[in-house]
């Protein structure tokens, strides 16, 4: 994938959850919920500060994040669905 983010954005790939709860019941695909943990799979180059100063990301390709419900872009690259969101979004790495 030739998909380079730009400034403080990751693309992230979505990790798909269980098919079943805990109990056994299979959840159907119209009551399940978007996942909101991801891996992440490319970092842009960092914000600058207004002195023109960059600040290095804190996340890196490979790392598992959790994110917020609503957060990032939804975008499809070579077929993928992937999500496209600022680092501010991401609230912890597992």
């Amino acid at each position: 994938m030739a998909f380079k983010p730009l400034h403080d954005r990751v693309l992230v790939r979505r990790v798909e959850s269980d098919e079943k709860t805990k109990g056994g019941l299979i959840i159907p695909d119209t009551a399940k919920e978007k996942p909101a943990e991801g891996e992440i799979v490319s970092v842009g180059e960092g914000a600058r500060k207004d002195s023109g100063e960059l600040i290095a990301p804190s996340v890196k390709a490979g790392d598992k994040i959790l994110f917020g419900k609503w957060s990032g872009t939804e975008v499809t690259l070579d077929g993928e669905e992937l999500l496209i969101m600022k680092e501010s979004d991401i609230l912890g790495i597992m």
